[in-house]
């Protein structure tokens, strides 16, 4: 048999350069707190009295009701992977004299607890998360107790120039209140952010810093016009504004969330537009998400087929949810980073499966089982530029770069337990995982996968049939060949390019199959081929 030609392959999921939220949270849900709170404000501060009832009506009187919430439990970093008892803090401010409190969502979700500090009072109160909202990155909590004071609501108009403050705990760990001065300089900006989606937002030059959000933004006479919860380096700060935020947080009063599934999510697109998504942080035990199988760590890649997060923000996704109602069954699909799956399925509806594997969706007999691989060890070219891993026993491995005839250049893999004898007969199993940034010389994906078929090695093999493939960051095609020499040896060749448009890469992996246990190295070997550098 002639020896087969190196490979022109680029099948890699893109390393991730996510921007993380200016204030770290933990998953989705509420935080643990008693089901009967006692019927009055706990313990005064030494030496003091407890404040009384009653709307706060002036700007000194602010801090009263203004409180410095502390949340602690675990999540999912996308940069760190699970962080476990972790603590994170942030303000918000009592509307109620019941201990009712608006936050931002970020503040509280994914809490195992909340800690909340309330003006004249030593020891730190429990509370309750009522409700949240992804999409407006608001929440409701209810301390424990009454008789607190609150605030109202502004009812005038707000004006560009108008003087505000904001009231809040900016930084962790700071115990002291703090009120910044500005104005009004925006009536309406873009609340499109890669953690919320809000309808209308205030900006203010008021300084709002990690630890602010989820506080009040109010003016001369201590009415809350917004709700602080966004800066940039602009010197360009954010509140979501009454109008918004009222209405929302009169439904999450009642218990109910909106405008979510449960995650705590962010949005992000990765440095070259390959992928995008919603990156899940925590999920809240028995939403819709916990209930069709998201995991802390899974990427939502699409729902009802829609990309989410390409232009670095939950629109999209919030859009969608506007867009039914909370009851509705909305198809989604999955990128689960640990295992590198795939996975589709529902929102109350169909839970998510696994929607392709080599090991159980092609499935032809390829021989015996094998014994299976245990261990798998990474492997980057000598370019640096392209990763991908392979069991432990393909020792022998080329990392060297080709050009192809048409001038294309390829970073380049290739690994089996005997390179020569993958290459010149069928009874050895490997890899060729190539990846080029010069799409335009080398033609589409599909037509590279065409021309293949008239490869010489190829001939002494039966075509099974080609299947499409998609794993949330490529997509393309494969041709699976069986019976390859007369043998139960299969060969598969799949070509592909990013599922996010803008970037000329192609990628085209070879895989022969011997036996069994090389149907899981496939699995394994698509699941982990990696982009980690400049392509040549």
């Amino acid at each position: 048999m002639p020896m087969r030609r190196p490979s022109i392959v680029p099948l890699s999921l893109v390393t991730l350069a996510l921007f993380i939220a200016a204030l770290a949270c933990g998953p989705a849900g509420g935080g643990a707190a008693p089901t009967n709170p006692p019927p009055s404000v706990p313990t005064a501060k030494s030496g003091g009295e407890t404040l009384g009832a009653g709307a706060v009506s002036s700007l000194e009187d602010v801090r009263n009701a203004t409180i410095r919430i502390q949340a602690e439990g675990s999540y999912a970093d996308l940069q760190q992977g699970p962080v476990a008892n972790v603590a994170w803090q942030g303000s918000g401010f009592i509307i109620d004299p019941s201990g009712l409190a608006v936050t931002n969502n970020h503040v509280v979700t994914g809490a195992a607890l909340l800690k909340v500090w309330v003006e004249g009072y030593a020891d730190p109160l429990n509370a309750r998360v009522l409700g949240v909202s992804e999409c407006s990155d608001l929440a409701v909590i209810d301390i424990e107790g009454d008789g607190y004071p609150y605030l109202n609501w502004r009812e005038d108009p707000i004006k560009v120039g108008l003087d505000v403050y904001g009231a809040g705990f900016p930084t962790f760990g700071n115990t002291e209140y703090t009120l910044t001065k500005g104005i009004v300089s925006k009536e309406k900006a873009n609340g499109d952010r890669s953690w919320s989606s809000v309808e209308s937002v205030l900006e203010t030059d008021v300084r709002i810093n990690p630890g602010n959000s989820g506080g009040p933004l109010v003016d001369g006479d201590g009415h809350v016009l917004g709700v602080n919860f966004a800066g940039n380096n602009l010197d360009q700060y954010f509140a979501i504004a009454r109008e918004a935020a009222i209405p929302v947080v009169e439904e999450l009063e009642t218990g109910k969330n909106v405008d979510s599934i449960g995650v705590n999510g962010q949005a992000f697109v990765t440095d070259d537009g390959s992928l995008a998504g919603i990156w899940v942080a925590s999920v809240a035990s028995g939403s819709p998400a916990d209930q069709a199988g998201l995991r802390a760590g899974d990427v939502i890649t699409t729902m009802e087929g829609l990309t989410m997060g390409a232009d670095g923000t939950m629109a999209d996704y919030c859009d969608v949810l506007r867009s039914h109602q909370a009851s509705d069954k909305l198809a989604i699909e999955v990128l689960r980073f640990d295992t590198g799956e795939v996975l589709t399925g529902q929102l109350n509806g169909d839970p998510l499966v696994t929607s392709f594997s080599f090991s159980t969706d092609v499935g032809t007999d390829t021989g015996t089982a094998g014994e299976a691989y245990s261990e798998y060890t990474a492997w980057t070219d000598s370019l640096g530029a392209i990763q991908v891993e392979v069991p432990t026993s393909w020792t022998d491995v080329d990392g060297t770069p080709f050009t192809s005839d048409n001038g294309a250049d390829w970073a380049a893999i290739g690994a089996s337990p005997n390179l020569d004898d993958f290459n010149g007969s069928w009874g050895t199993p490997g890899v060729k995982f190539n990846a080029t940034a010069d799409k335009e010389k080398v033609g589409g994906h599909l037509q590279m996968l065409d021309q293949s078929r008239s490869a010489a090695f190829l001939q002494d093999c039966t075509l099974d049939q080609r299947y499409d493939y998609n794993d949330g960051v490529y997509r393309g095609a494969f041709d699976y060949y069986n019976r390859c020499g007369g043998t139960a040896t299969d060969y598969m060749i799949l070509s592909a390019v990013p599922i996010q448009s803008g970037t000329n890469v192609l990628i085209f992996v070879e895989i022969q199959i011997v036996n069994q246990a090389d149907l899981d190295a496939a699995d394994r070997i698509l699941a982990t081929f990696d982009i980690v550098g400049n392509l040549p």
